[in-house]
């Protein structure tokens, strides 16, 4: 996988505890709701890690019927979550539209199971974090 931009936080100029995230020259807020102790000014982290999953699927699914020459008009995907007893279960749904097979619509659902993020989910993966000055 090449490897991609950092994405910084600092403090956003509004609210009480939003931060702004930087990614390259893209810049978007992240906040938690007013009953977690923010202002709900953007997606909170959770939420962000939805949109991961949903933008990762809609994009993999379009640049693969492309390449394939399949009539795919338009692709939705919704992505929500809930976490119980230490699983966190996140719930796809993606509405094909244009003329496609029943082998093609298939195809693009064992396809969207294999986007990056779908495979970084489902891996193993470790964080390490340190302080810095």
């Amino acid at each position: 996988m090449p490897k991609l931009r950092p994405v910084r936080t600092t403090k956003a100029a509004a609210g009480a505890v939003a931060v702004q995230l930087a990614i390259g020259q893209h810049f978007l807020i992240a906040d938690t709701s007013a009953e977690n102790g923010g202002e709900d000014l953007g997606p909170d982290p959770h939420e962000l890690l939805d949109a991961a999953l949903a933008s990762c699927t809609a994009l993999t699914l379009t640049l693969y019927a492309r390449r394939k020459g399949m009539k795919l008009a338009s692709i939705e995907v919704e992505v929500d979550h809930e976490a119980s007893d230490g699983v966190y279960r996140m719930r796809r749904e993606v509405r094909l539209v244009g003329e496609l097979s029943a082998d093609e619509r298939t195809r693009l659902l064992e396809i969207a199971n294999r986007c990056p993020v779908h495979r970084t989910l489902s891996g193993r993966f470790e964080i390490t974090s340190r302080l810095t000055d």
